[in-house]
């Protein structure tokens, strides 16, 4: 038997020398896909701006696409019909769409959020009421670590969604706080006392400086409002600190801080 009598001996419309062009089709599929895959992967490793997982998302998908293209070009090479072969993988796909269509849009709101970066790991953020900090920015949940130590999953299309509060995108913070005093204190007297405490904190900002303002006129005090500057990491303790020692300051300036209270006067 010759050659091409070998080439052409099969079963059915399945021969041996489609057999072996087959073979040889998915070697080169092979080939390609791995050069395809050390280009891709060099890009994306020089794209330094691109989160790790993305770049994982992103090799995974081209991976896939090849192989379903590699899948038709062999099915083809041994006489299948590729446009039926098509279509199926089309109906396909549209089912499997359908059928996780949420996890999709979380997947695609993954990838924007990777994208554009409104926060980062290590953020303190504030989401649909729920703050705390970004412990992992993943294709389908974004993980919060709140103050209380528990651990937060939002939906990624639940994130893009909402707005977004990053308290952590700019090195400084304000801290604001409200004091309240007598009607029967000077002004000037309760400004100092309270610029008095804001310079006993070395955490405190002089640039931008210290500001104290009368806020309103209330029932039974005068509402101050006292502004200072620290860094986005000293926020809390700075807040907390503050408001113990303008109590000390207060008393040491002898600054009655009053409360609520009703007079009550009986007529004979």
């Amino acid at each position: 038997m010759d050659l091409s009598g070998i080439l052409n001996f099969g079963i059915g419309s399945l021969t041996l020398g489609m057999l072996l062009y087959a073979i040889v089709i998915f070697l080169v599929c092979v080939i390609v896909i791995r050069i395809v895959n050390t280009i891709l992967g060099r890009m994306l490793d020089k794209a330094t701006r691109l989160d790790p997982t993305l770049c994982g998302f992103v090799r995974t998908g081209a991976k896939i696409v090849m192989w379903a293209i590699a899948i038709v070009i062999i099915a083809g090479s041994l006489g299948i019909p590729t446009a039926s072969l098509v279509a199926l993988l089309s109906i396909a796909g549209l089912a499997l769409s359908l059928s996780v269509q949420s996890l999709m849009s979380n997947l695609f709101s993954g990838i924007t959020l990777l994208m554009t970066k409104p926060l980062s790991v290590g953020d303190f953020v504030e989401i649909s009421g729920k703050s705390g900090t970004v412990k992992n920015v993943g294709l389908f949940y974004t993980v919060l670590d709140t103050i209380d130590n528990t651990v937060v999953s939002i939906p990624n299309a639940d994130v893009t969604a909402a707005a977004i509060t990053n308290y952590s995108a700019e090195p400084l913070r304000r801290v604001d706080l409200t004091f309240g005093a007598a009607y029967s204190v000077p002004t000037a007297e309760v400004r100092a006392a309270i610029m008095d405490a804001a310079a006993q904190d070395e955490r405190i900002k002089t640039d931008p400086a210290p500001v104290v303002y009368l806020k309103s006129y209330n029932e039974s005090n005068i509402s101050y409002e006292a502004r200072v500057w620290c860094n986005g990491t000293d926020y809390w303790d700075v807040y907390f600190s503050l408001n113990e020692q303008v109590r000390e300051a207060f008393a040491a300036h002898g600054v009655e801080m009053t409360y609520p209270h009703l007079n009550v006067h009986i007529d004979k």
